[in-house]
């Protein structure tokens, strides 16, 4: 298997290749295009019950994706994501990592996504009370709306909620207000994240939310 991000960082896409045999599992409505001889297969996000709990508490579709190559001959497929960003890849050798909602693109056979249990801190923090967890061996592909910033944390990090995309499970997440309660108000900060713990976080550089807030500040005005 061969995969080519192209397009970056504002519309990153991934180019695939398949040789004879291989099979990618990819999030659902994420193909582009794909090459008439390779077989798609629609199938429950792990499980009936973990697929629930995916929909309805991490906002990830109820099915997913897999697309194999049955030919003989390489074949190629592109996936992307619904909004505008950064694709990168993540290479796990029997580790874990957990992603924001939505961030997940596609995977390797070799890893597995499960629905972790993040509490209501992370509720705070705008990333929902179910997080998801890859764990494994192979490759995961994940996406952001705005361009990745990759950090090691040794000790404690900042950040403002919706920015964070996926935090290894070394990171431990607190809310707290931004300052003082008179500052965290009017600076418009409100309530942010402490990341606590030793690991690798990443971050997108934009917000959704803070798109929609922009938005609608242009229609009502």
């Amino acid at each position: 298997m061969n995969v080519e991000i192209k397009g970056a960082p504002s519309f990153s896409y991934m180019d695939v290749t398949l040789e004879p045999g291989e099979t990618i599992v990819a999030e659902s409505d994420a193909m582009a295009s794909m090459s008439a001889n390779l077989d798609l297969v629609a199938k429950t996000n792990e499980g009936i019950l973990s697929a629930a709990g995916k929909r309805v508490f991490g906002k990830e579709s109820f099915f997913i994706s897999y697309f194999k190559n049955n030919s003989g001959v390489a074949s190629n497929l592109v996936l992307t994501q619904a909004g505008t960003g950064e694709i990168r890849e993540r290479v796990l050798d029997n580790e874990a990592i957990y992603f924001q909602r939505g961030a997940f693109i596609a995977r390797t056979e070799g890893v597995k996504l499960k629905a972790s249990w993040a509490g209501v801190r992370s509720m705070l923090g705008g990333e929902g009370l179910i997080r998801l967890k890859a764990e494994g061996s192979g490759s995961v592909w994940y996406g952001s709306y705005g361009s990745m910033v990759e950090k090691d944390i040794d000790g404690e990090l900042i950040v403002d909620t919706n920015h964070l995309v996926s935090y290894e499970p070394g990171i431990n997440i607190k809310i707290q207000l931004a300052g003082g309660l008179f500052s965290s108000v009017f600076s418009g900060e409100g309530l942010v994240m402490r990341l606590e713990g030793k690991g690798k976080v990443v971050l997108q550089t934009r917000s959704i939310n803070g798109l929609a807030s922009w938005l609608n500040q242009k229609f009502i005005g």
